[in-house]
C-alpha cells in the first residue's frame, strides 16, 4: 500500500478493487492497494511522424510522391478521449502507437492526393495540409489521439511534371515580371514625362519672369548708361576743350620760346657778324689799308725822287724844255706805278673780303644743309657693314657737303679759297 506519482507527460491508470471503471490521473498522484488494484502508465508525449506516400496518382492521373510531417499525442486533457486511448493502446509499446497513427495519416494523405490535382497540391499546400489534418483528426479522435499539427514537407515526381510546371510558372512569372517591369517603365515614363512637362512649364515660367526682370534691368541700365555716357561725354568734351586750350597755350609759349631763342640766335649772329667785321678789319682791312698807305707813300716818295732826279737831270742838261718834258714823263710814270701798286693792294684786299664773306656765309650754308634733318621725325639708317653708323654718319654727310664748298667757290669766282686761307694764316704767323 502506498502513493504512486507521475509527471505531466504521462497518466496513471488504476483499475481493480473499489473502481467500477479505471481511474485515470494525468500528471499527479494516486493511492494504490497492491494486489487489489492494478497500476498502469500511458505516455502523453507528442510523437513526430514522417508520412511518405510514394507514386500516388492525382485527380488527373499524374503520379507524384508526397512527404508530410505530423505531430500526434494522446489527449490527456479529455477524460473520454484518454479512456478511449487507454482502451486502444494501454499496454502496447510506443512503436505500435506510432505505426497505427502513421498508417492512418498515410491513408488519409493518399486519399486527399487522389482527390486533388498536382497544381492544387503544389500551389495550395495549406489547403492540402488542412484537408489531411481535418480528415485524420476525425479518425484519430476515435482512438483517443489528437493531431497537434500536420505540414506538407515535400512534393516530387519522377516524370519531371513538377519541373515543367515550375518552368511554366517560372516563365509565367518572368512574363508577368517583364510585363510588370514594362508597365512600371511605362508608368515611370508617363510620370517622368508629366514631371518633365511640369518642370519645363515651371522653367519656362521662370525664364519668362527672368526675361521680364532682365528686360526691366536692361531698360533701367540703358537709361542709367545713357545718363552716365552723357555726363561722361560732357566731361570728355570739357576735358578735350581744356586739353586743347592747354595745348594751345603750351604751343604759344613754345612759339614765344622759339621767338626768344630766334631773337637770341639773331643777336648772337649779329654779334658774330660784328666780331667777324672787327676781326676782318683787324686782320685784313687794316693790314690792307696799311699796305695801301705804305705803297702810296712809297709811290709818292719814288715819284718825288723821280721828280727831283728829273729836275736835277734837267738842271744838269740845262735844257728847260726837255727837263719839263722829262719831269712830266717821270711824274706820269710815277703816277702810273702808284696806281698799279694801289690796284694790287685793292686786289689783295678784294680777295680777303671775298674770303671773309664766304667764311661768314659758310655757317649759314651748313645750317641750311642740316635744316631738312631737323624736320624729320624718324630716320632709318641702313648699313652695309662698312663705315660709320648713327649720328656720326649724319654728321659726316654734312661735313662732306661743307668740304665741297671751296671747290664750288673756286668754280664760280676763280678764287682758291683753301690756298688763300692757308696764305692768310701763314701771313698772320
Amino acid at each position: 500500500m502506498g502513493f504512486e506519482t507521475c509527471g505531466p507527460n504521462e497518466a496513471i491508470v488504476v483499475s481493480g478493487c473499489c473502481h467500477s471503471k479505471p481511474l485515470m490521473v494525468p500528471g499527479g498522484r494516486v493511492f494504490v492497494w497492491p494486489g487489489l488494484q492494478k497500476l498502469q502508465r500511458i505516455s502523453l508525449n507528442t510523437v513526430t511522424l514522417t508520412i511518405d506516400t510514394p507514386n500516388v496518382y492525382t485527380q488527373l492521373g499524374v503520379s507524384i510522391s508526397v512527404t508530410g510531417i505530423a505531430q500526434v499525442k494522446v489527449n490527456g486533457s479529455n477524460m473520454d478521449m484518454l479512456l478511449t486511448a487507454c482502451e486502444q493502446f494501454l499496454g502496447k509499446p510506443d512503436s505500435e502507437i506510432r505505426s497505427i497513427a502513421r498508417e492512418t495519416l498515410e491513408g488519409h494523405q493518399r486519399a486527399m492526393m487522389g482527390n486533388m490535382t498536382v497544381e492544387e497540391i503544389y500551389k495550395d499546400r495549406k489547403k492540402f495540409s488542412a484537408s489531411v489534418f481535418d480528415v485524420a483528426s476525425s479518425d484519430l479522435v476515435n482512438m483517443g489521439l489528437i493531431v497537434v499539427s500536420y505540414t506538407l514537407k515535400d512534393i516530387r515526381d519522377d516524370e519531371g511534371y513538377l519541373k515543367a510546371l515550375g518552368m511554366a510558372r517560372t516563365a509565367q512569372v518572368q512574363r508577368d515580371a517583364r510585363i510588370g517591369e514594362a508597365e512600371a517603365r511605362r508608368d515611370a515614363g508617363i510620370k517622368e514625362a508629366i514631371a518633365e512637362e511640369q518642370r519645363m512649364q515651371a522653367r519656362y515660367s521662370n525664364d519668362i519672369e527672368i526675361a521680364q526682370s532682365k528686360r526691366d534691368f536692361e531698360l533701367k541700365k540703358a537709361a542709367y548708361d545713357m545718363e552716365v555716357q552723357t555726363k561722361k561725354a560732357e566731361a570728355d568734351l570739357a576735358y578735350s576743350l581744356q586739353a586743347a586750350k592747354t595745348k594751345q597755350r603750351i604751343k604759344e609759349e613754345q612759339m614765344e620760346v622759339k621767338v626768344v631763342e630766334r631773337s637770341l640766335q639773331i643777336q648772337v649772329q649779329e654779334q658774330e657778324i660784328v666780331r667777324r667785321d672787327r676781326e676782318l678789319e683787324a686782320t685784313v682791312k687794316k693790314p690792307a689799308e696799311a699796305e695801301v698807305y705804305k705803297l702810296t707813300k712809297l709811290a709818292e716818295a719814288n715819284k718825288n725822287k723821280i721828280v727831283l732826279e728829273a729836275q736835277a737831270e734837267a738842271e744838269s742838261v740845262k735844257m728847260k724844255g726837255e727837263a719839263e718834258a722829262y719831269a712830266i714823263e717821270a711824274k706820269a710814270r710815277a703816277e702810273a706805278e702808284q696806281m698799279a701798286k694801289k690796284a694790287d693792294a685793292w686786289k689783295e684786299y678784294q680777295d680777303a673780303a671775298v674770303v671773309d664773306m664766304i667764311l661768314e656765309v659758310m655757317p649759314q650754308v651748313a645750317a641750311e644743309v642740316a635744316a631738312p634733318l631737323t624736320q624729320c621725325k624718324k630716320v632709318t639708317l641702313v648699313s652695309s657693314g662698312k663705315g660709320d653708323v648713327g649720328a656720326s654718319k649724319l654728321t659726316g654727310e654734312v661735313f662732306d657737303i661743307i668740304e665741297r664748298m671751296p671747290k664750288l667757290v673756286e668754280g664760280m669766282t676763280g678764287v682758291d679759297l683753301t690756298k688763300m686761307i692757308k696764305t692768310s694764316t701763314a701771313g698772320r704767323r
